[in-house]
């Protein structure tokens, strides 16, 4: 007879049963599970405790005909319910009862067969990946030094100093953390809310190009503009929660109206009609300024759920990590209201923000503004932003955002629509001429650019946590997730250091006819460069071909060897791919350069690219082959020391299209391209910046600019 080691619980309704591989009768299990048993239920008192057990265990085996008609029910309907039960029951002569137990254990049966196929397969795909996982090692692990020709690495120093370094780090964070909030509560400073911790500026560099203290990137310095904003008083935060329901009203209007309000623009961006806006807001809020008016509108539909979104948006860390490519710094002041039972309806902050674009020839925009969270309706939110710079009587104000902000909207499957308003009042009169028509066309900082960048964030966020990974993907899974944090991390490091940020200080450069700009930057303890004295240099032209042509040229690792000097015209090979997007082009790659010269053979590089609406990237790195082993096998990517260079593509502004879509590529419209490049100089942190680096640095970047030139104008290429 079947055994049972789990008795009936009547309350439960619920029979488990356990068993070996075959019963006394020589039947197996598969054909147990078709006899589905009954049983009575155990009478009670204390008294027929030992006939109880036997009776738990009677069995009746049921017919061939009843099997089969259960088996076609079953694959119409795996759950019936009570009423179903009855009918089955009365056309086969069993009890309901007998029925429930029987579509439990074949619920169980085919669930079991399912994992135990699901296994089969996961273990044949686990010894793939294992093979990839060997051969990809091996790969990285006959790579050699270009100098010396022993392993080659970024920086010489081994996984302990770097784990000391990482920790070190990590203790400078406490200790500032700790600092900043002993400050908070001082007497000597009552009510000072925001006391941002002092860094380091010993920095030892300079020469003769105007190198000094102050002039190494750092994200706050002791210059940092942003401890001049003020705190508002209590009289002036009964204003500001006045001013955000204005500001949430104005921005909820402009982000669901249509025309005459709103008119087509160029690259698919809706502008913001000046004299229908005046006759709509007569009583507009802010200060006017006397400058000119930037105001867009742009919506698009992304793989990220509201709550997500609205959570990026009010928290200050992610928000500018989110869009790196615009937020070069970014600080929560003063928090006003978190939000009504904790949640984001409600919250009231106010905030200081710096924008940029990705070159040093536009000046950076300083934001001092509140912004507030509301619920709009069960399936929507509103983010709003406006300035409070009526509040800094006597500063030097070149911008003024206005009521600007988003409409969050819940879709099926995870999704959201995203309409965002960007409304700001500036003097543009600083911007370079190369980049004015850019600018002026509101992709800079309008609200194409915005919701460009936080499309591509989702993708990229869906990527890291994507379970089906791609059949092209050429990257093992166990390191995909590693591998493109230490991206991600890559970007963000080029993008706060391309721009024009006031927490750098750039140096103006004229070799060979180049505007160059020129900084340098002091490593000391930082786990993500280097030691030593890194040269920043930075130039931008324009290019007479559309942005797509010159993406794809940079991004074609099969062309490398026509720009890349490093390179020296060896073959560059793509070793490991991950895409990380809906567009081909999006995607991180480990690139290796197979030299004929032994000094230059197997260099490995990290290579991110991606593109948008508003622009496009290829930006590049090369890494520690050992610390790379580690990443692919899923290590902490933080222990990769990187010094990113790279290009930004934008479009001029000179294009013109109907509706949304990636960069332009009709007319006579060309693009405008930011070559960055960040050397090691001197593996020393307190050696001198000499005129000879700044000099080959400056060629390096000459040169390149000549070939991409050359390459993609069809012009001869330079001796």
């Amino acid at each position: 007879m079947y055994h049972s080691q789990n008795a009936f619980n009547p309350q439960q309704g619920l029979l488990n049963m356990t068993s070996s591989e075959n019963d006394p009768l020589g039947r197996n299990r598969d054909d147990i599970s078709n006899d589905i048993d009954t049983m009575e239920a155990p009478p009670s008192g204390d008294d027929q405790d030992l006939d109880q057990a036997a009776r738990r265990k009677r069995y009746h085996r049921h017919t061939q005909h009843q099997i089969q008609e259960m088996e076609s029910f079953f694959k119409e309907c795996p759950h019936p319910d009570d009423k179903q039960r009855k009918e089955l029951s009365q056309e086969l002569g069993l009890e309901p009862m007998q029925i429930k137990f029987w579509f439990q254990n074949k619920r169980t049966q085919v669930k079991t067969q399912h994992e135990r196929h699901e296994n089969n397969l996961l273990k044949s795909e686990n010894e793939k990946l294992r093979a990839d996982n060997i051969r990809y090692k091996e790969l990285l692990r006959n790579a050699t030094c270009p100098t010396c020709g022993g392993p080659a690495a970024v920086g010489e120093m081994s996984f302990d100093e770097q784990e000391l370094r990482l920790e070190n780090a990590r203790l400078r964070e406490e200790i500032d953390r700790v600092s900043a909030i002993a400050t908070k509560f001082s007497p000597k400073s009552p009510g000072s809310y925001y006391n941002m911790p002092s860094r380091s500026l010993d920095l030892g560099v300079g020469g003769n190009y105007g190198a000094q203290p102050g002039m190494v990137g750092e994200m706050y310095d002791g210059n940092d503009p942003f401890r001049a904003f003020p705190l508002p008083t209590d009289a002036d935060k009964l204003m500001i929660v006045e001013l955000a329901l204005m500001a949430m009203d104005e921005v909820t209007r402009l982000a669901l109206s249509a025309e005459p309000l709103w008119v087509a623009g160029s690259y698919g961006t809706e502008i913001l009609n000046e004299e229908e806006y005046q006759r709509t807001f007569p009583r507009a809020i802010g200060q006017n300024l006397g400058f000119k008016t930037e105001a867009s509108r742009q919506s698009a539909v992304v793989i990220m759920s509201h709550a997500r979104i609205v959570e990026m948006l009010m928290d200050v860390d992610q928000w500018a990590n989110v869009f790196c490519g615009i937020v070069t710094r970014a600080v929560t002041l003063e928090v006003l209201s978190t939000g009504i039972a904790g949640s984001y309806n409600g919250a009231l902050q106010v905030m200081a923000a710096e924008f940029q674009v990705p070159t040093p020839l536009v000046p950076t925009r300083e934001h001092y503004f509140v912004r507030y969270c509301k619920k709009h309706s069960d399936e929507s939110w509103v983010v709003v932003d406006l300035s409070l710079d009526h509040l800094r009587p006597g500063a030097v104000r070149g911008c003024q955002r206005r009521p600007s902000g988003c409409i969050i909207q819940e879709l099926p499957n995870g999704y959201s629509k995203v309409i965002w308003v960007e409304h700001v009042e500036v003097d543009g009169r600083e911007v370079h001429d190369l980049y004015k028509h850019f600018v002026n066309s509101c992709l800079a900082f309008g609200a194409t650019r915005w919701v460009a960048s936080l499309d591509r964030q989702c993708e990229r966020f869906a990527s890291v946590n994507a379970t089906n990974i791609p059949a092209g993907d050429l990257c093992v899974v166990i390191g995909r997730k590693s591998m493109l944090n230490l991206a991600e991390r890559m970007m963000l490091s080029f993008c706060n250091g391309v721009g024009a940020s006031t927490a750098h200080v750039w140096t103006p450069l004229t070799i060979g006819g180049e505007d160059l700009r020129v900084m340098t930057r002091k490593s000391v303890n930082d786990p993500g460069r280097p030691p030593g004295i890194v040269l920043s240099a930075a130039t931008s032209l324009w290019l007479p071909v559309p942005p797509t042509r010159v993406f794809h040229f940079l991004r074609d690792e099969k062309a490398r060897n026509r720009w890349d000097i490093l390179s020296n015209g060896a073959i560059v090979e793509e070793v490991a791919h991950i895409g990380n997007g809906r567009d081909p082009g999006n995607s991180v790659s480990l690139l290796r350069v197979n030299s004929s010269n032994t000094t230059q053979s197997n260099m490995i590089i990290l290579q991110e690219c991606w593109s948008d609406a508003a622009g496009s990237y290829v930006v590049y790195a090369p890494v520690d082959i050992v610390a790379m082993n580690l990443v692919l096998g899923g290590g902490n990517p933080d222990y990769v020391a990187l010094l990113p260079s790279g290009f930004a593509v934008l479009p001029d502004g000179s294009g013109m299209k109907n509706g949304p879509g990636p960069i332009i590529e009709t007319g006579s419209g060309g693009c405008l391209l930011t070559v960055a490049f960040q050397i090691l100089v001197d593996s020393a942190p307190t050696a001198k910046l000499s005129i000879g680096s700044v000099t080959t640095v400056s060629n390096l970047i000459k040169c390149t600019v000549d070939r991409i030139t050359a390459a993609v104008t069809g012009a001869a290429a330079p001796n």
